[in-house]
């Protein structure tokens, strides 16, 4: 396979329970300071930890835009505000013009939250809705790419992947498939992830939902805590910039419908894939985001995953610890994490990890480490088996 031309990144964006902006990030990495906290509504969602937000629900939309106000909307419309990102893209489109500009979203929930919200104002007698519910502006798949595509004023291809929790990462593939063809010269790629009562009472079912903060790689870990987070990242063609895409990998094992394959055969096909792609080894890599969830099976999956690819050289961590599980938004929130550590020379160990599993091989980080490196590969792994590996480098 031949290397694929290193993508450009202009800019990028983040929101998450660890603050506002990639500055907020990065010293919450640094201070190893965590965004999450006991849910203060257990009877939604079964207790738990979670990384939630605040102040979303205050935000405003603007008037034009008023339609597509929910609590996943919000949160972009935060998040393209934040960093300078819909500046970035505002000039990008007077360069390229709107309709050569993409935008490809991942998320799990969308606008979920205020589906529910109507379910419980429905008529008693008729079942029937509230009126004012408007489903393809909130709760519908695609909403959070209409919405985005609109708040910027772009006119290229829009749609959203939804393939759990590899969603934002899925969108950097889309993405880069369509500037290679042509399709397209820029996109704009990321998602959102909000709280909502089904995917807490969800994971709460499964027995997922730790009690405590998460404890990704740990000897003692117990569960997931969920958190929800909006961000972006714009990626262009033959543009100049400090760092860019240099490879992605996926695969689909579909093993089961949320149980990771036992012998990771997803995974490692994923980062081989993204280790062909960019024409880079094993050994070409200097730190790996793991997705990292927290749960006993995934964790370790993931291990033995890294350990056959990597062996335990290169050093990894899952940063799920600070801001929790964002589901569909997790891609996003952890390229822009990876992207953090590649400008700031911030490799961050695990919160809350007290002893690694004794079990694992991959050289797990459970203290921050500050050195300069030049190439990132961050993992996002989703139900049903869909895995994503993106390589983030310098240019």
């Amino acid at each position: 396979m031949t290397a694929m031309p290193p993508l450009a990144i202009t800019a990028t964006s983040l929101i998450s329970a660890l603050g506002r902006g990639k500055a907020a990030t990065l010293a919450a990495l640094r201070a190893r300071r965590g965004g999450l906290a006991a849910n203060p509504s257990p009877g939604i969602a079964g207790g738990g930890f979670i990384g939630r937000i605040a102040g979303v629900e205050a935000h405003r939309l603007p008037a034009p835009l008023a339609a597509f106000t929910c609590r996943n909307n919000l949160l972009l419309d935060l998040a393209l505000a934040t960093d300078g990102f819909a500046d970035a893209v505002a000039q990008a489109a007077a360069r390229r013009g709107a309709a050569r500009i993409g935008v490809i979203l991942g998320t799990s929930t969308s606008g979920i939250a205020s589906g529910e919200d109507a379910y419980r104002a429905r008529d008693s007698e008729t079942g029937a809705l509230p009126e004012n519910f408007d489903f393809a502006h909130t709760h519908d798949f695609f909403s959070a790419a209409r919405f985005a595509q609109a708040a910027l004023g772009l006119a290229g291809p829009a749609f959203v992947v939804s393939t759990a929790c590899a969603s934002a990462a899925r969108a950097f593939v889309d993405a880069a498939q369509l500037i290679a063809a042509g399709v397209i010269d820029a996109a704009v790629v990321g998602g959102a992830d909000t709280l909502c009562r089904m995917t807490l009472a969800g994971f709460a079912a499964l027995g997922l939902i730790a009690p405590g903060p998460c404890r990704p790689s740990d000897a003692a870990r117990d569960g997931l805590s969920i958190g929800e987070a909006a961000g972006f990242a714009l990626l262009e063609r033959g543009e100049d910039s400090p760092f860019a895409l240099l490879g992605y990998g996926e695969s689909s094992d579909g093993h089961h419908m949320s149980a990771p394959h036992p012998e990771a055969l997803g995974a490692i096909a994923a980062m081989r894939d993204a280790l062909r792609r960019a024409g880079l080894g094993a050994d070409d890599i200097d730190y790996i985001n793991l997705h990292g969830t927290g749960t006993i099976a995934n964790d370790a999956s993931e291990d033995r995953a890294v350990a056959s690819v990597f062996g335990d050289r290169v050093p990894c961590s899952s940063t799920k610890g600070f801001t929790g599980h964002t589901l569909g938004a997790a891609g996003i929130v952890e390229a822009v994490i990876a992207l953090l550590a590649l400008e700031a020379g911030l490799l961050p160990g695990g919160l809350n990890l007290t002893r690694v599993d004794p079990g694992f091989r991959a050289r797990v980080l459970s203290a921050n480490v500050e050195r300069p490196i030049a190439r990132v590969l961050s993992n996002s792994f989703g139900f049903g088996g869909a895995n994503c590996s993106l390589i983030f480098g310098r240019r």
